[in-house]
């Protein structure tokens, strides 16, 4: 029960927030349209035309910084760039009417939302501490923001306290956090980018993700041809040297040819098992004996940290998809055990509507960072080949939040 109004609450607050920072650009979109207003009246008395241009900058303006707003909540919506500054380049704008939309729909809705974020701690502070003040005047006073009863005593005043904190945490919990989305629901609709915008953008990010690629591939094959130099060649190179010792000792010395014999042999099974590794870490058979599923449950099961596990992955994805999700659990189970100093971490992965969902989730000392050039930066690599993306939290004490999702295309 606890845990769950915890959570109402923490939900409420985040909420609260959102309503509270909603209220800045949506004070800035009421002094704009309160500007633009008069320039359209005058536009159409045919007096108004040199005014359209500041006032499509001002309006593109506050537009960008709902935008910027709505990045730090996770809607990425890019800007369209400047505002063209010539009356004709302001006609043809495409982005600039749904601008318009969402500057009347923010300066309305998203400022009385607003308000009434920053005017509900108010209220609610008032509420709990009723009892309180609750002998001042007015006489008789109702139990305030309710409306329930009148108190006489400390014990009725103690009462609707209680009442106001009840009341006040299910409205934390399920009004808040909607009203936010409601704040919210117009920018994430009228701002997003022109489809020739977003055409242009997705070229530029196939682009990056096309260098990524090449990048990763290029960094494998550095690695695998790394493996075969220092481990596997080395093996065999010595296994040459035992063999070529071995028989000219059968001539002079017979009695240790036995014992290079042996020792070849242990070289030779030394550069098989480091071959069978490097053959590993390209594509795991583990993957094809148990599926996706059964191979990270493995890897939860021999984590150096007590490693709880929830699957949901019934279905199967590309090959190459899977061995990235295999690596990238492997890895973060690595870093978790080698640097996190955790007790314990939790494994989820689901797959849902071709979309793969890894998090990974350690109670460690936290401070990890995906840009030191760590096996993180190893992770965001292999993850944004595949046109993925990562998500790493690790505020200094913890918790660390590995999020990764990868599209599982076939």
């Amino acid at each position: 029960m606890w845990p769950a109004i915890v959570l109402a609450v923490g939900r409420g607050l985040d909420g609260l927030k959102q309503l509270i920072r909603g209220l800045g650009t949506a004070l800035l979109a009421l002094l704009t349209l309160v500007a633009v207003v008069p320039t359209v009246v005058a536009c159409l008395a045919g007096v108004g035309l040199l005014a359209v241009a500041p006032m499509a900058r001002a309006v593109r303006a506050v537009a960008d910084r709902e935008r910027s707003r709505l990045a730090r909540l996770g809607s990425d919506l890019p800007s369209p760039g400047p505002m063209p500054r010539t009356l004709r380049g302001v006609l043809t704008d495409r982005s600039l009417p749904r601008e318009v939309g969402w500057l009347a729909c923010h300066a309305t809705l998203g400022f009385v939302l607003g308000l009434f974020g920053v005017l509900l701690p108010l209220i609610i502070v008032r509420d709990l501490t009723f009892v309180a003040w609750w002998k001042l005047p007015p006489s008789d006073p109702s139990a305030t923001s309710f409306g329930v009863g009148t108190a006489h005593t400390w014990w009725q005043a103690s009462a609707i306290s209680a009442f106001g904190l009840v009341g006040w945490i299910a409205i934390l919990g399920g009004v808040v956090p909607t009203l936010a989305r409601v704040q919210s629901w117009p920018g994430r609709r009228l701002l997003v980018p022109d489809p020739s915008v977003d055409l242009s953008m997705r070229v530029v990010e196939l682009t990056a993700t096309r260098a990524a690629a090449l990048d990763a591939h290029a960094i494998e094959l550095r690695r695998i041809e790394r493996s075969l130099h220092d481990g596997s060649q080395n093996r065999l190179v010595a296994v040459t040297v035992l063999l070529g010792a071995a028989r000219r000792s059968l001539s002079r010395n017979p009695s240790e040819t036995d014992g290079l014999l042996e020792r070849a042999q242990e070289a030779a099974e030394s550069a098989l098992a480091e071959l069978r590794a490097v053959s590993r870490s390209i594509l795991p058979p583990v993957l094809a004996d148990r599926g996706l599923a059964g191979a990270l449950t493995g890897l939860a099961a021999n984590s150096g940290v007590p490693c709880g596990v929830e699957l949901d992955v019934g279905g199967r994805c590309a090959a190459s998809v899977e061995a990235t999700a295999y690596f990238v659990v492997a890895e973060a189970l690595t870093n978790v055990a080698k640097h996190s100093g955790a007790h314990s971490a939790e494994l989820s992965a689901v797959l849902r509507s071709g979309r793969l969902r890894i998090r990974v989730t350690d109670d460690g000392h936290g401070g990890a960072d995906a840009a030191s050039g760590s096996g993180l930066d190893g992770i965001r690599r292999r993850v944004e080949a595949h046109d993925g993306t990562l998500s790493l939290t690790s505020p200094v004490g913890g918790p660390t939040i590995l999020a990764v999702e990868l599209p599982c295309g076939s």
